[in-house]
């Protein structure tokens, strides 16, 4: 089977890149200084490897039935580009467990999370996994390049490089598992029904681990920091309505990826961080 494909696709090309955080080049509260998202961010960064290992175990054993040399290629952009997101979060991981923050335990429990997943269902609810979940980094990843506040949490730290050319290639690449769950024969029924269980999971688990996470921390028993950095996330450019609707576009009969264009986006940002006069030139090999 082929993919249904809508309209042009961008590349999906793996760049060699590398970050640095070195000791003392971040501060222990490095989002904006903010307790609650430093801790949320810190999760989310150690739940990656073993994410994108998943993900990229879920393309690959469909790999052989795609047809679609435009597929294939993309497929192939997709899987380089995971492997060098997990890698790159794993040295970021490292850094942030030097400075007290629970990734490498997350880490463990994610790996045997996924692997229980793996047991118990079939390799197409697994991909359809997948597809969900890309549409949720997908949608985070382009309200990071889209809002300026988002940009602002990061201020100018290594940090905020490495998510930020994390977002391009999530944008880059991410109805690619989704066009293969369909060319693959995955149903809209199937689809769906896996995303509305990732939809009470996934924010579950991010608030979960991230309490685990907070409290772990000297600095959360300080009522009043405590509270304003909670009281902040009513205003976060992450949580709010575009951003819910956007997730809840995934439900729709016949909802693809694609029909959010990003073209620009990508466009503006590609320039930014990888022309020749990008920020991120020099972190190119």
């Amino acid at each position: 089977m082929t993919a249904d494909t809508n309209g042009h696709h961008p590349a999906v090309r793996p760049r060699r890149i590398r970050f640095n955080y070195p000791v003392a080049s971040l501060d222990r509260h490095y989002v904006a200084g903010d307790l609650v998202m430093s801790h949320v961010i810190a999760h989310l960064s150690a739940v990656f490897p073993e994410g994108e290992d998943f993900f990229v175990r879920s393309v690959r054993h469909f790999a052989d039935q795609i047809t679609d040399p435009e597929l294939k290629e993309r497929v192939k952009g997709f899987i380089g580009q995971e492997v060098s997101h997990g890698r790159e979060h794993r040295e970021l991981n490292d850094r942030l467990a030097q400075m007290g923050y629970p990734t490498a335990r997350v880490d463990r429990m994610v790996r045997r999370q996924l692997k229980f997943v793996e047991r118990r269902l079939s390799p197409l609810t697994c991909l359809a996994m997948t597809a969900a979940d890309e549409h949720f980094t997908a949608v985070f990843a382009e309200t990071l390049l889209s809002d300026e506040r988002a940009q602002a949490l990061l201020g100018d730290s290594e940090v905020r490089s490495m998510l930020l050319w994390h977002a391009v290639e999530e944008s880059e690449h991410r109805s690619v598992a989704f066009d293969v769950y369909r060319a693959v024969g995955g149903s809209e029924k199937r689809r769906i029904r896996v995303m509305r269980v990732i939809r009470l999971t996934f924010p579950l688990s991010v608030v979960i681990y991230s309490l685990i996470s907070l409290f772990s921390d000297r600095a959360a028993y300080h009522p009043a920091r405590l509270v304003r950095s909670f009281a902040a996330l009513r205003h976060s450019p992450f949580l709010t309505r575009a951003v819910f609707r956007r997730l809840g576009d995934y439900t729709r009969y016949g909802f693809h990826p694609d029909d959010h264009d990003n073209t620009a986006l990508l466009a503006h940002w590609t320039t930014a961080l990888f022309g020749e006069q990008g920020s991120l030139v020099d972190h190119l090999h």
